[in-house]
């Protein structure tokens, strides 16, 4: 493999040509883009990056969304030794400017022109940043340049250069400062060298039996670590396709018409697509509801088999014939029809939902990676499949567990550090090279690795009981009235949880009921809706410990929200601004402890959901 991550990828354009790289949405139908285009592009932007001055290890800030030009960019400015320098295309102006400023970027491609208007009010916040490129529309100002003109812009520029500073590119050379989504303070900037993220690649490349004949819908956002490795620099590396989905809410559709081998997704994802099976499925006709639960019965007796390694035996493999025919086939065109397997990474995925997509024929392989591991550093596969676990290191990789039950990583892919951040370095990382994850988690006899919860997220109870809040919220995101969850309870007396009802199966559960409501806000306050969602929620938790059981709980009428700062880019919950956000109802639930269990609702006017709704 070469050096750096745009030599390698160039080195394929010359071995693939004419084949297609890319596919992109344009004006409803999807468009190719060869490998040569790729080049191309690659080295236009080059050309036009050196135009404009950009010299060694200066930084390319990229804020947009998953398109071919966020990786033009990205390529472009690796291959003539400069740093990228990701931004979820989602943020907000105050969160763009702090990136920009932390990491001296001295050019910034962005995708919104309102983006880039704002920004220019702060321009003395950062002196570095010489030249703002618009990949859509015009803006008059001398600091600010289309994209037709920043292209156009490389007249003098010749190809020699950019391959003198390609060749001096080195492994150990810093490619890219990725910023941490940041659950809790401000973002940190991630030292990932070249090393690095080749090294992940080649690693999953052993495990992943990945090739030209495969196409990967692209989706999560490029500025996630997870996203950027595994969805696009692997996928370049093994010559697959990649194709962007139109924005996340289109993954259904461009799911059909794309027509994906391999998806690669957080669990949030697949939760939903559960979610919305398991709705249409329950509202429909009463036969089809027991062919379709006959069916996962017996596909899960066939899964069981497959993850210990048995046949089903002629009996079973008759009923599995038929269950596919009838149920899962069907499933499987919905989502195109040639998906091979799923990818899943960024946080747990629930049993439940892993098990469904087992059953009906498609895995799920579930890894694991952090930011400062340049992704991932663990994952399932089909030679190695061992469902609740994240699976084994790959090749190269150490890991061990601390004393405390602290995930501990030593390998190449192990970032180089904070950037600007020593002191925050040398906490996490060791005088052996040892990465302090953050992560609680326990290693098999068989090198399956198995995450249990965040160190800093775990809850210390007023009885100091040590208790994981991420699997109590998965238990109660498998029910179906439940879409989400936070657990509350640390130096506190007993678990309370904020609970955000899936509305969907709520209202069907209301006109079956004859419950009468006139919005989502009267809806979690009917005394039977309550009183439903705590016998479930007992159900869910009965054979727990006393001091793991959700005491009492508040219906919320919203979602957590991007808008409110309470989830990340890539939807795991900030508990810290949940936390302040709804200080007075987890508060409110401590009031007169000991007089039984009293649970509510609460109703939060949110200008983006339909709390409202009749």
């Amino acid at each position: 493999m070469k050096n750096t991550i745009p030599a390698m990828i160039l080195e394929n354009a010359e071995r693939f040509r004419h084949r297609t790289v890319m596919r992109e949405k344009i004006d409803g139908s999807y468009k190719d883009i060869s490998w040569n285009e790729l080049k191309e592009n690659i080295l236009q932007h080059a050309r036009s990056l050196l135009a404009v001055g950009l010299q060694p290890e200066e930084k390319v800030a990229i804020m947009a969304p998953n398109c071919p030009e966020w990786a033009y960019a990205d390529l472009a400015a690796m291959a003539v030794n400069g740093i990228t320098i990701p931004v979820y295309h989602t943020e907000g102006i105050d969160t763009l400017l702090y990136i920009l400023k932390d990491s001296q970027s001295h050019i910034l491609f962005v995708h919104s022109q309102l983006i880039a208007e704002e920004l220019l009010e702060h321009l003395d916040d950062i002196p570095d940043c010489r030249h703002i490129i618009l990949l859509n529309g015009t803006l008059d100002h001398p600091k600010v340049m289309s994209l037709r003109d920043f292209l156009e812009n490389n007249k003098n520029e010749e190809d020699g250069k950019i391959f003198t500073r390609l060749e001096e590119g080195k492994t150990d050379q810093l490619a890219s400062i990725v910023y941490t989504s940041g659950t809790t303070g401000d973002p940190k900037g991630v030292m990932l060298s070249h090393g690095n993220l080749l090294a992940n690649i080649e690693g999953c490349a052993r495990l992943f039996d990945i090739g030209q004949q495969d196409t990967c819908l692209s989706f999560l956002p490029l500025s996630h670590v997870f996203e950027r490795v595994d969805g696009y620099y692997f996928m370049l590396y093994k010559g697959a396709v990649i194709a962007y989905a139109e924005s996340i809410d289109t993954v259904p559709a461009d799911l059909e018409a794309v027509k994906p081998t391999i998806l690669i997704s957080v669990p949030r994802l697949f939760e939903k697509m559960y979610a919305r099976i398991m709705e249409r499925v329950t509202s429909g006709p009463w036969l089809k509801r027991k062919i379709f639960f006959g069916a996962i019965a017996i596909g899960r007796k066939h899964a069981a088999n497959l993850v210990r390694g048995k046949g089903d035996g002629p009996a079973l493999g008759l009923l599995m014939s038929a269950a596919d025919h009838l149920v899962f086939s069907k499933l499987r065109e919905r989502l195109g029809g040639r998906l091979r397997f799923f990818v899943s990474g960024g946080a747990p995925l629930p049993g439940n939902v892993n098990d469904f997509f087992l059953a009906a024929g498609l895995q799920i392989f579930e890894g694991y990676g952090l930011t400062e591991t340049a992704a991932g550093i663990a994952a399932n596969h089909a030679g190695a499949f061992r469902p609740g676990t994240v699976g084994q290191a790959i090749e190269g990789t150490e890991l061990k567990i601390a004393e405390d039950g602290e995930i501990l990583i030593r390998g190449p892919g192990v970032f180089q550090g904070y950037w600007n951040k020593p002191d925050e370095t040398d906490e996490v990382l060791d005088h052996n090279d040892w990465f302090k994850t953050g992560d609680i988690g326990e290693i098999d006899d068989d090198g399956y690795l198995t995450i249990t919860d965040r160190k800093k997220d775990l809850i210390v109870t007023a009885g100091g009981e040590n208790i994981a809040p991420q699997n109590i919220e998965g238990s109660f995101k498998s029910d179906k009235f439940i879409a989400n969850a936070m657990v509350y309870g640390d130096r506190k007396p007993y678990l309370t949880a904020l609970l955000v009802p899936n509305f969907d199966n709520l209202e069907r559960y209301a006109k079956m009921k004859k419950i009468s409501y006139l919005n989502h806000c009267d809806l979690i306050r009917q005394p039977r809706v309550l009183d439903l969602i705590r016998r479930r929620i007992d159900t869910l938790q009965e054979s727990a410990p006393s001091h793991h059981q959700v005491k009492r709980f508040t219906l919320i009428s919203r979602d957590f929200s991007n808008e409110e700062n309470e989830v990340t880019p890539t939807m795991k919950i900030r508990r810290k601004t949940i936390s302040e956000n709804f200080k007075r109802i987890l508060e409110g639930m401590y009031l007169e402890p000991g007089k039984g269990v009293h649970d509510s609702a609460f109703c939060v006017i949110d200008r983006n959901s339909d709390a409202n709704k009749g």
